[in-house]
């Protein structure tokens, strides 16, 4: 399993928000590069690079601090915040990111999403999924739809998409534990999908079994940010 480290970007900083409520911030480094620096140092070579300023514009904003990173290190980025036109995903493609992290575009605007999919090529992409009771969430969580999770990633396992990766948004940022069965529901579903946990992790055992399980990846933030997993301890991953 492979872990992903998360580096969130408010005005061009490290943060970290709880269940994705700009008023609860915190701000663990002036400069994300350090940071993506420490986790390559460590043996990581993966990067979810996330453009908070973006996700409330809806246009990616750090894309230089996207740039600073791909030009400085040589792990492989998603980056995601904002991507809602076509001029976005160039943005972020030509700024160094390996995947475009979308998600909400794929909820609402199905026809421009298996648009880009033909255009950039569906390995070009990293879908996210936030889920509440196994149901959709988008708009920073605020608005759950009907669309079950399960349907959700047959569509687009269809249309191509390759990468897809998965949050209990009432586990975010909140250190208490992942959704382990919600993800083990989707791998047998999808034994084929490359899978990716996000939210909730808070220490190895959590990541133990995740991988247990059958998950590709591992999204982790705030755990790495609050000391509550190493970057020593990770190495046993790389």
């Amino acid at each position: 399993m492979q872990i992903i480290p998360a580096i969130d970007i408010i005005d061009g900083k490290c943060v970290r928000l709880t269940e994705g409520d700009y008023s609860l911030k915190t701000i663990y480094n002036e400069n994300p590069l350090e940071v993506a620096k420490e986790f390559e140092d460590a043996g990581l070579n993966r990067l979810h690079l996330v453009d908070l300023d973006g996700a409330k514009a809806g246009a990616v904003k750090n894309w230089k601090v996207l740039e600073s990173i791909t030009s400085n290190t040589s792990l492989v980025i998603d980056f995601g915040g904002g991507i809602k036109k076509e001029e976005d995903v160039k943005i972020v493609l030509e700024s160094g990111a390996a995947l475009a992290t979308v998600g909400s575009i794929a909820v609402k605007d199905e026809t421009t999403f298996v648009g880009w999919l033909k255009q950039f090529g569906a390995d070009k992409f990293l879908l996210g999924a936030d889920v509440k009771n196994e149901k959709i969430a988008v708009g920073g969580w605020l608005e759950t739809t009907d669309i079950w999770i399960y349907d959700f990633i047959e569509k687009y396992s269809n249309h191509g998409v390759q990468q897809i990766f998965c949050t209990d948004v009432s586990k975010d940022g909140k250190l208490e534990g992942p959704s382990t069965e919600l993800y083990k529901n989707i791998l047998q579903k999808f034994p084929k999908l490359h899978f990716i946990a996000s939210g909730g992790v808070s220490s190895m055992k959590d990541l133990d079994e995740l991988a247990a399980i059958g998950c590709n990846g591992a999204i982790v933030g705030k755990a790495i940010y609050e000391g509550l997993i190493t970057l020593n301890e990770l190495k046993k991953f790389s």
